[in-house]
């Protein structure tokens, strides 16, 4: 890649860095250039040259062929060549030529060369144009400069990487300067060198003389130019590599449109050409867009033609037709951004006349909604009609389709065409590559080019006549194309960008419903970038999270992207591709586009900035995980306040949770934007995260770390929906309902599965999910019975199937539903109009609008009152009808019939076929039908009528009740009659009056309640009610009980009062409690005395117990009977509950806010005041938004005071209330005023603090601080400002308010005070420095200030102190700082130096000493030296006296934790008890203990040590010395206790291995032995007495025997044996003999034991001893020789 001019040819900030030679050639071409004419390029659009010239310059640019081309260059260059021929001119024009070359880019554009040379700075001067011929122009002066640098600005041209290129660059230069100045009649005059000094001639010289000049240049010329070639060409290189050197980075910049692409109105069969130029650098790449689409030359050939040559982008629309009208977008891009620019194309029809319909064509978006009605009386109404509608379509991945249907409008006007609108799922669809909308007329197409599963979904077509429209709409599936692998999981679909900046693209998906037969293991996803064809997989091993970042991506540039499931089995097709996303950050695109492009001028305009000081960024803010799941994790933080005017990166550090070793984990390549994915994280670890920021300054503090965050799928896959519901539809559809997931995050819908009953296959209904709880499958057989399932979907996973629903055959639901209409008619008493909930059979098809009619009337009285025709009224967005009801992919746009209620109505007929004055209205919720009422009671009786009440149903079947159907009965002798209706219209009640009853007549009641979804099962039959006048005088029961806001230790019990009162008013209500599995005596009552309201808050339950409730009414007559019970219902606070929140805004209003996250689509929001709704109350204010509402006081007063409740309708009794008494609203008031007159929190006063170098720090820290907020700081009463003394900061991001001073002194004793003024919020904060406490801060600092002396040579970090290792020895540690190689360490001990063993090598930067076995003569001064050329610094440890004391008693602390169990050893002299330590120290006290007493120690019990082991000896036990044994040691502080229990089996067994031992210690006391005396050889020649004496013991005495060689041996008169006194043996031989030879064995015993004593008798001759003497010397000399 080539660099941009400025920094080839100026290098930096000055021109001493600019290459002499290259310098030199410049500076005189510019002075030449002062006397020669002025070459001017450019464009119609600055004057500079005719719209002729610049027709001539595209055709010779653009249409000659590449031969002619490059003789014209070469002729050209000749030229140009030879008119330069004096001295180095080549040289000089050739690098002029590079410096301003025409091949990037200013083929268009206007420069004014002038000198440059003699300022330092640029001086930019916008260039006027002139009519001042060449010569004239010569005697003008010049002040504009060619810029030396700039990082920010466009460049014009550059030094080319091969010779190659820059001849062709040369060349192109003079070309173009020489066809610019022959169209423009500019001549130029060579004068020859002598004549140079001389005045400039203002006649020009003719171009024939000049041609005759150019064709005499001599031989000498033409050498001298080829060398002055060869110059320039060593030159441009060695300036090539020199600045190759530089770093680009510094001089990039984004792309910027020279000359943006103009808008053409063209006819029908012409070309048209869009031309740009664009700077930037590095170079950009341009992409060419018609309607944000790009253009692919390919798919039309010969369509478009696309060039970019010497920095002009051309773009050429061949034999142009209508659908060419567009507009075009030319989108330049490089790593530091993208621009556009837009031109229109309108392409106009010849026809001879006017044609009206080019202005009033179907779609335009520019006419008024209202410009058909009657503008000019031309129709009061129109009637839009369909014909040849399309119906519910299928289709496959990759097929196209078209769906259409012919427009009908009466009346018809002529030039006034109706406004056709298509949406899918109630989206508008806008023209692509893949839809295109047509109309022709009287007929509109909606055709797909290449169909794909995001195209599934319902469609609509809109028609519009001013304020009257018809719709209609029809669902479109689209099947997956068949896999390329057998077995392979369909494609994903829906793949789009959730998030983009410079270092990574978040990209989303939706899962396939068909997963190939076995589980898909994950996904991989493919980028591409924008431009080519080349795909790369993004992730190594599949990912199962339906997200994935996706990093590597290069800053400025644009990407899509696709995704394919993978199984066991393979790797499925591809998704459809994304739309095209850039890397860069949404701050920065939306500046790149926000950014406007000034005009051409002629002119490069160049700012040259100062250098600044660089700063070091400080630590970023807001630091936070916006996403986490087990493969990746995604932070997201602010940029830091202060960080300089350069760019900044980021370095994202981690550390395990529980330890402070953090780690970089971006260490080869900076983050620069302030959002960033972490991968190859340990799935299930916890982690914490931080960021340090960084630039050419050093890398600053870090940000505050987050909080843990385990690294695992935040989000659950959904739980399986429940209770599928499948119910007819038409003779090919089944609509199934059912009911959502529970507790379901990022749900993304629904897939719906069929299969035949028996067949065991599934097959998909659907291939896009689709949200709600309802959908219509279609495609069905008829008669055939299907079993259906659904699974829900997110972006963690599919869940599991539902279970199956029960069988269903597919046939019309309108004929089921006359039959059962007409069997329920039969013998029944035919009532008034009871109309269905649909007035439209089963179906997907439908044509709604507001033409027609309006919806069907309820009741006879409304039907009568309905007649009046409505005017229509078209929806204001296609929001009000589509996304209310088609964004739900589930629900048809008719509704299905239900079986009518108990008692059947006459039906009306009803038109197939209705137009809406409005749109179709959105049901979210699953289709079922309510169970039945329960607890039918009689609330009042009179002497014609009875007041019922009941409790609603258990289940509404997903929807709200509508309505209550009640019938009755008469009990004539315990016989029940026939049932009758009770009403005709539903009343919303749970109570209701019947009438025209008879007087002590027994009636029975029965009650349905309805909803959506049709008329539910009848209630159970009620008891036997009598109706007649009550007389009674106590009031009846209270009626409608229900509970809310349920607490695990509370809840709120609402009622109704009693419809019969009584003889008198109700004065008030009972609230009796009990738990629900408690007896009836069991009820306690709540309140001691009547309360009037009609609620109570229920305070006291414990949780998770079950209650019931119930109330009783009162009046002066006294207390009536009770009320049903409300309940039971468990006292907990379930997950997720919320409370309201009062809140106060920055204006004071003062507001209470409630969020509900569990809402359902037909959910609201009610509040209440002491439990009244306050619908029409004119002091508040209510405003709910989505999942939020707020409730505003608009003068809250004494009138307000009241508890505040909000109910979410259709939910589980979800609430929350607020009280606001008089103590509250003072609160309030109070904090209102401060809101209004704000004053500027402080997070922290002004304090004081010393530096490091003994610099003073006044600080306070506010709560927030806006970026227009200033301080004044004053010091006793005035103010001061910064200076040498006085350094001041704000940190308007943290709120920090700073001042530096480098030394207190006496002076600077006093008050000092800081005043913010944050818009109107004001604040200060004062700090009193007098007295001790200012002499205090000055000593403080001083100290400090040497101490930061001290740390510039080698210091102890941390000072000499002690510890005791776990072995019990002594380790002297500090910690060092600031040391080299040089640095030595000396140890002393009272001044006595210490000798180490080996050299310390300081790399962990801690010094030790070790004492093994320390004891009392290790005490003293011990001394610890550093000391280097730097200086020298030492620490004293004092270990005498009391520290002596201290480090003993921790000695002796740790031997005594390293004493072992106490264990049992039993010995021949009794038992001993046994403990070992480490080491023993006389300092370490042992005490024994025996059942609690201290043991007095005699002969017998003895305690003592022996090496490491602690002993207790007991001799001789008895059983009095069993019992527990207790040895406490006792460290000088604390004692530690070792215990052992010698009783039971523990001393049975010591006691009797004592015995053992004793007994043998006896046997082998009194054993017989041999003592000693025997010899183990004897040695005796032949003729000699032996004697031999031996003592043995034994007690008793032992017996004694011989052996000889084994055997018994007898004492004869050769051999005398003797044993006398029991004690001594003699063996005598008188003479011995070889004979007696042997060996001898002397055997002692006795009933102890016995003993052998061995030894040999060996006898010789003396001659043969010789003999063998003689004879071995003989032998070894024959060996030797």
């Amino acid at each position: 890649m080539s660099l941009p001019f400025y920094q080839q040819s100026h290098q930096h900030y000055d021109f001493s860095y600019r290459n002499k030679d290259l310098r030199t050639a410049m500076s005189q071409y510019q002075q030449e250039k002062k006397h020669s004419a002025i070459y001017t390029h450019g464009s119609t659009a600055y004057s500079s040259r005719s719209s002729a010239a610049h027709r001539q310059e595209s055709e010779a640019f653009s249409q000659a062929s590449a031969s002619s081309y490059r003789q014209q260059a070469a002729q050209a260059y000749r030229l140009g060549a030879s008119q330069y021929s004096v001295g180095s001119e080549v040289s000089r024009k050739a690098a002029s030529a590079y410096d301003y070359g025409y091949s990037h880019g200013l083929t268009d554009s206007s420069l004014l060369l002038e000198d440059y040379s003699s300022k330092m700075s640029p001086k930019p001067k916008r260039a006027k144009p002139s009519l001042l011929s060449g010569k004239d122009k010569e005697n003008l002066s010049g002040d504009y400069m060619v810029p030396i640098f700039s990082g920010r600005q466009m460049h014009v041209g550059g030094i080319t990487n091969t010779e190659e290129e820059r001849i062709k660059e040369a060349a192109a230069y003079i070309a173009q300067r020489t066809l610019l100045a022959s169209e423009e009649a500019i001549t130029a005059s060579k004068q020859s060198t002598a004549s140079k000094q001389s005045k400039v001639s203002k006649q020009a010289t003719s171009t024939h003389q000049q041609e005759e000049i150019f064709e005499k240049k001599s031989r000498k010329v033409a050498l001298r130019e080829k060398a002055e070639q060869l110059s320039l060409r060593k030159t441009l290189e060695e300036t090539q590599a020199y600045h190759g050197k530089l770093n680009e980075d510094h001089l990039l910049h984004a792309p910027e449109f020279i000359i943006k692409p103009r808008s053409h109105t063209v006819w029908e069969k012409e070309n048209v050409k869009l031309h740009c130029s664009v700077a930037g650098w590095p170079e950009p790449r341009l992409t060419w867009y018609k309607n944000q689409v790009p253009i692919n030359v390919h798919a039309n050939p010969g369509k478009y033609i696309i060039e970019s040559r010497y920095g002009m982008h051309t773009l050429e629309i061949t034999e142009c037709d209508f659908e060419d009208t567009a507009q075009y977008r030319a989108s330049a891009m490089n790593v530091k951004g993208e621009v556009s620019a837009y031109a229109s194309v309108v392409v106009k029809r010849y026809k001879g006349e006017f044609d009206d319909s080019r202005f009033f064509h179907a779609g335009s978006s520019t006419m008024p909604l209202s410009f058909a009605v009657t503008p000019y009386g031309y129709a009061s109404k129109f009637e839009i009609h369909f014909d040849d509608k399309f119906d519910v379509s299928f289709g496959r991945e990759g097929e196209t389709m078209s769906l259409g249907c012919r427009v009908v409008i009466t009346p018809e006007i002529k030039h006034f065409q109706p406004e056709v609108q298509w949406y899918r799922n109630g989206e508008p669809i806008s023209p692509s590559k893949w839809v295109q909308p047509h109309w022709s007329g009287d007929r509109a197409t909606l055709t797909f080019s290449h169909l794909n599963k995001e195209d599934e979904g319902l469609y609509t077509i809109q028609v519009r006549m001013g304020e009257y429209y018809e719709q209609y709409s029809a669902y479109v599936f689209v099947q997956d194309a068949d896999a390329e692998i057998e077995g392979a999981p369909a494609a994903p679909l829906d793949v789009v960008s959730l998030d983009a900046n410079k270092d990574y693209i978040i990209i989303s998906w939706k899962q396939p419903a068909v997963d190939g037969g076995s589980p898909i293991l994950g996904y991989f996803i493919d980028k591409c970038e924008v431009g080519t064809n080349s795909w790369s997989q993004c992730n190594d091993t599949p990912v199962k999270f339906a997200r994935f970042p996706v990093t590597g991506l290069i800053e400025g540039r644009s990407y899509i992207f696709r995704v394919r499931a993978v199984n066991k089995t393979g790797i499925g097709l591809p998704s459809r591709v994304s739309e095209p996303v850039a890397a860069l950050d949404p701050a920065e695109k939306a500046r790149l586009k926000s950014r406007p492009s000034a005009p051409w001028t002629g002119q490069i305009i160049v700012t040259e900035e100062e250098p600044t000081e660089g700063i070091v960024p400080g630590p970023p803010t807001d630091l936070s995980v916006t996403e986490a799941t087990r493969s990746y994790v995604v932070l997201s933080w602010k940029p830091p306040g202060q960080r300089g005017h350069e760019g900044i990166m980021y370095f994202v550090e981690k550390c395990d949770v529980g330890t402070e070793n953090w780690q970089r984990v971006n260490t080869e390549l900076p983050v620069k934007s302030p959002r960033f994915a972490l991968f190859d994280l340990a799935e299930g670890k916890s982690y914490r995260f931080r960021v340090r920021c960084s630039n050419s300054a050093g890398v600053g503090e870090p940000s505050e770390a987050t909080e843990a965050t385990m690294v695992g799928d935040k989000l659950d896959i959904p739980k399986p929906p429940g209770k599928i519901i499948p119910s007819r539809n038409t003779d090919t559809s089944v609509v199934v309902s059912w009911e959502e997931s529970r507790d379901a995050k990022e749900l993304v819908g629904y897939y719906i599965e069929a299969s035949v009953v028996g067949s065991g296959t599934w097959e998909p209904c659907n291939n896009n999910p689709v949200k709600g709880s309802r959908f219509t499958c279609h495609g069905l057989v008829t008669g055939q019975s299907y079993i259906f399932r659904v699974r829900a979907v997110n972006a963690a996973g599919l869940s599991d199937y539902s279970q199956d629903s029960e069988a269903i055959e597919v046939k019309a639901a309108i004929e089921q539903h006359n039959r059962v209409w007409l069997t329920a008619t039969v013998g029944e008493e035919c009532g008034d109009v009871r109309p269905p909930l649909s007035d439209t059979p089963g179906g997907l098809t439908d044509s709604r609008g507001g033409v027609h009619g309006a919806p069907p009337p309820t009741s006879q009285k409304d039907a009568l009152l309905s007649n009046k025709s409505n005017k229509p009224s078209p929806p204001s967005s296609p929001h009000s009808w589509g996304q209310s009801e088609v964004s739900k992919v589930s629900e048809s746009v008719q509704e299905v019939l239900t079986p009518p209620p108990l008692t059947p109505p006459q039906q009306k007929a009803v038109p197939k076929e209705q137009s809406k004055s409005e749109p179709p209205k959105k049901k979210k919720d699953p289709v079922a039908a309510p169970s039945p009422p329960y607890d039918i009671t009689c609330l009042e009786s009179f002497r014609d009528s009875m007041v019922l009440g009941w409790k609603q149903p258990d289940e509404t079947g997903g929807a709200e009740i509508t309505g209550y159907y009640i019938n009755y009965r008469e009990v004539v002798g315990g016989v029940p009659g026939k049932w009758r209706e009770a009403n005709i219209k539903a009343v919303s009640d749970a109570a209701y009056k019947i009438s025209d009853l008879k007087e002590n007549m027994v009636y029975q009641f029965q009650v349905a309640a309805m909803n959506i979804a049709g008329l539910g099962a009848p209630s159970a039959v009620s008891d036997s009610f009598k109706c007649e006048e009550w007389t009674i005088a106590v009031p009846g029961p209270p009626h409608s009980l229900k509970y809310s806001e349920v607490r695990k230790n509370s809840l709120v019990l609402q009622w109704k009062p009693p419809v019969h009162s009584g003889r008198t008013p109700v004065t008030g209500y009972f609230v009796d409690q009990k738990e629900a599995s408690a007896k009836d005596d069991q009820w306690r009552g709540l309140n001691k005395a009547a309360i009037t309201n009609k609620y109570l808050k229920v305070q006291g339950l414990k949780e998770g117990v079950s209650y019931v409730f119930r109330v009783r009414a009162i009046n002066q007559a006294g207390v009536g009977k009770p009320s049903d019970l409300a309940g039971p219902v468990v006292a907990e606070t379930r997950p997720g509950t919320k409370e309201v929140v009062v809140n106060v805004d920055d204006d004071g209003v003062i507001s209470l806010n409630f969020e509900c996250d569990q809402m359902t689509p037909k959910s609201e929001f009610v509040w209440s005041k002491d439990y009244v709704p306050t619908e029409d109350s004119p002091r508040l204010d209510v405003e709910s938004k989505g999942t939020k509402t707020k409730l505003t006081f608009k003068d809250l007063g004494t009138d307000d005071l009241g508890l505040y409740s909000c109910d979410v309708t259709d939910t589980d009794g979800i609430a929350s209330s607020y009280l606001i008494d008089e103590e509250e609203m003072k609160r309030l008031l109070a904090l209102s005023q401060e809101h209004k007159f704000p004053t500027v929190p402080a997070k922290s006063e002004l304090a004081v603090e010393i530096l490091e170098k003994g610099q003073v720090r006044f600080w306070m820290q506010a709560e927030k601080l806006s970026g227009n907020a200033k301080v004044n700081y004053i010091f006793n009463e005035k103010e001061i400002f910064e200076g040498p003394k006085y350094k001041m900061h704000i940190d308007r991001n943290t709120g920090i308010i700073e001042m530096f001073m480098e030394k207190l002194q006496d002076e600077d004793e006093g008050t000092y005070t800081f005043q913010i003024q944050d818009g109107k919020a004001t604040g200060h904060s004062t700090l009193v420095l007098i007295g001790d406490v200012y002499k205090k801060l000055q000593k403080e600092a001083e100290f400090q200030r040497q101490e930061w002396i001290r740390k510039q040579g080698p210091h102890f970090a941390e000072y000499l102190s002690w510890e005791v290792t776990g072995e019990c020895n002594v380790l002297l540690k500090c910690k060092v700082a600031n040391i080299k190689k040089e640095t030595h360490i000396v140890w002393y001990k009272d001044e006595r130096e210490i000798s180490v063993d080996e050299k310390h090598d300081f790399k962990d930067g801690i010094c030790t000493l070790l004492i093994t076995e320390f004891s009392k003569k290790d005490a003293g001064f011990y001394e610890v030296i550093l000391k280097d050329d730097r200086g020298k610094d030492k620490s004293r440890l004092k270990l005498v006296d009391e520290a002596f004391k201290d480090l003993m008693t921790e000695v002796c602390r740790k031997i005594a934790l390293s004493a072992t169990d106490l264990k049992i050893q039993s010995t021949a002299e009794g038992i001993r008890l046994y403990s070992f330590v480490t080491y023993y120290l006389d300092d370490l006290k042992v005490n024994w203990s025996h059942n609690g007493t201290g043991i007095k120690y005699t002969d017998r019990v003895k305690s003592g040590v022996t090496g490491e082991q602690i002993w207790l000896q007991i001799n001789e036990p008895t059983p009095n010395d069993k019992g527990k044994y207790v040895m406490e040691l006792f460290d000088g502080k604390t004692g530690h206790q070792k215990t052992v229990d010698l009783s039971g089996q523990a001393f049975d067994e010591a006691f009797a291995e004592f015995q053992r031992l004793k007994q043998a210690a006896i046997a082998e006391k009194n054993r017989a032995r041999v003592l000693g005396g025997l010899p183990d050889v004897v040695t005796i020649q032949e003729g000699k007495a032996l004697n031999l004496t031996c003592s043995v013991w034994g007690d008793p005495p032992p017996e004694v025997s011989w052996l000889k060689n084994e055997k018994p041996l007898a004492s004869d008169d050769h051999c005398n044996l003797k044993f006398e006194a029991g004690k001594t043996v003699f063996f005598a031989i008188s003479g011995v003999s070889t004979a007696d030879s042997g060996k001898y064995g002397l055997v002692v015993k006795n009933k102890f034991g016995s003993e052998t004593s061995d030894f040999t008798v060996s006898v010789f001759i003396p001659e043969e001893e010789a003999r063998k003497g003689t004879s071995e010397a003989q032998k070894a000399s024959q060996k030797s020789k």
